[in-house]
């Protein structure tokens, strides 16, 4: 991800979440140097993914697909990569949290094999307030 690329990826945001990164947010990850991947299909951004990496561990912090190209693999794939990224960065454990109301991203992590390991309480803003978010980690041991 450059930041010639943050139109193609706010405009992603604003279409998948409610409560949408900034670009500021964007521009803080990539000043900062945070792996920060965008796939495209066809020239245009489908999706992206930002991770922090330090001390042996990486968080990702956002993972995102074109809400009209969702359930195609894509996520999949995004993760993936950025599960490399980490590994060729000497990481053994990831970490992110995801909202318990996107059943299809809770699913992704379990198969990819994250495991819930607890809950932030109030964490994401939500419509109605706030909405807790399940904290999940993986081990990174072996070959992808």
């Amino acid at each position: 991800m450059r930041v010639d690329d943050l139109a193609e990826v706010m405009a992603i945001e604003l279409r998948a979440y409610p409560f949408p990164w900034t670009p500021g947010i964007f521009r803080d990850c990539l000043r900062a140097g945070y792996p920060a991947w965008v796939l495209q299909e066809r020239s245009r951004i489908i999706g992206y993914g930002v991770l922090s990496v330090a001390a042996g561990e990486a968080h990702v912090l956002n993972l995102c697909v074109d809400p009209e190209v969702q359930g195609l693999g894509h996520g999949r794939r995004l993760l993936r990569a950025l599960l490399r990224i980490a590994r060729g960065q000497g990481v053994v454990r990831v970490f992110l949290e995801v909202r318990p109301s996107n059943p299809q991203a809770v699913a992704l992590y379990h198969d990819e094999g994250f495991n819930e390991i607890g809950r932030r309480p109030r964490y994401y803003p939500a419509v109605q307030g706030r909405e807790d978010a399940i904290v999940m980690a993986m081990e990174l041991v072996g070959d992808d």
